[in-house]
C-alpha cells in the first residue's frame, strides 16, 4: 500500500475531488497547509503598508491506495489541480508498512488475577 499526499491550491480541491470520486476513490483526508515556495508570494496591502506573503494557503490531500492505483490516483489529481502557474502544487508517494483501523482494533481483556 501507498500513501499519495498531493499539495495543491484550495479552489482546485473541488475539482480534485470529482477526478478522486470518478474512479471510485471517495475515502481521503483534507487538511489546511501553508506552504513556501514554488512561487514569489502575494504582494499584500495592510494599513498603507505592503509586505509579501510567502507562506500561501493550501490544501493537502492524503489517499491511501493499492500499489495498482498508484498510477490512476497520481495522473487524477494531477490533471484535476493543474492550472499551468507556478505553485500549483506537488504529488508525493510514500510506503506504507501498515494501517490499523481506529474502530476495528481489539483491545485485548486483561485479567489482573
Amino acid at each position: 500500500m501507498k500513501l499519495v499526499s498531493a499539495i495543491v491550491r484550495p479552489f482546485k480541491l473541488q475539482d480534485v475531488r470529482s477526478a478522486l470520486a470518478s474512479h471510485d476513490i471517495y475515502s481521503f483526508t483534507v487538511a489546511e497547509v501553508r506552504a513556501f515556495g514554488g512561487s514569489s508570494g502575494v504582494v499584500e496591502f495592510y494599513r498603507g503598508a505592503t509586505y509579501t506573503e510567502h507562506f500561501l494557503p493550501k490544501v493537502k490531500i492524503e489517499i491511501i491506495a493499492g500499489d495498482n492505483m498508484v498510477p490512476m490516483v497520481m495522473e487524477a489529481v494531477q490533471h484535476a489541480a493543474w492550472t499551468g502557474k507556478p505553485g500549483d502544487g506537488a504529488v508525493y508517494v510514500q510506503d506504507l508498512v501498515e494501517v490499523i483501523p481506529v474502530a476495528g482494533v481489539l483491545v485485548p481483556n486483561i485479567d489482573a488475577a
